[in-house]
């Protein structure tokens, strides 16, 4: 049991990487305290929750999606990085997803847990203890996304304007090398 506590930590880490690195981004655009809490809060929800489908779905469904979801999930965050560095080199207002709206924060939430839900499915096959690995994978994917937010809105102050751009490259790396 210790062993696969070890192994279940590791992948806790690995998937708050995500929240973690995207939060950076995010930060970077300018982000308010209790929007932060809010967006950890919910990304630790969606940690708890997409692991706990995929460990009840099975290897059939995660065949099916595993390789589709990372190429969407990769080329989403690219374009919105693409989107950001854009909108900060004009002058003009472009729309992109409210962080802060109800919607923003699901996508969020959505783009950085969906590869719990694969991970699920593994440790699913495996017989994995569901309520410890589901538990450790919310407290530790709304902590990595806290950090994030937070090292990405202290950035911002440091970076001035430049700071939206350098989070949507940031964001573009990040999903070149998810496509990759």
């Amino acid at each position: 049991m210790q062993g696969q506590a070890v192994a279940i930590m590791f992948m806790a880490i690995a998937l708050g990487m995500d929240a973690f690195s995207i939060g950076i981004g995010i930060g970077m655009r300018g982000i308010r305290l209790l929007h932060i809490l809010k967006i950890s809060m919910v990304v630790a929800v969606f940690h708890l929750v997409m692991p706990l489908i995929g460990m009840f779905t099975g290897t059939y469904l995660g065949s099916l999606l595993g390789d589709i979801a990372v190429f969407t999930g990769g080329g989403l965050l690219a374009l919105l990085g693409l989107h950001m560095m854009y909108s900060a080199c004009t002058k003009q207002q472009i729309y992109s997803f409210d962080h802060r709206s109800w919607l923003g924060i699901m996508l969020f939430s959505i783009g950085v847990s969906i590869d719990s839900f694969s991970v699920g499915i593994s440790l699913g096959i495996f017989a994995a203890d569901i309520l410890f690995t589901v538990l450790l994978f919310g407290i530790v994917g709304g902590i990595m996304s806290i950090g994030g937010l937070i090292l990405g809105r202290k950035m911002t102050s440091w970076l001035g304007k430049y700071g939206e751009a350098c989070g949507g490259m940031i964001l573009f790396i990040f999903g070149l090398k998810v496509l990759m």
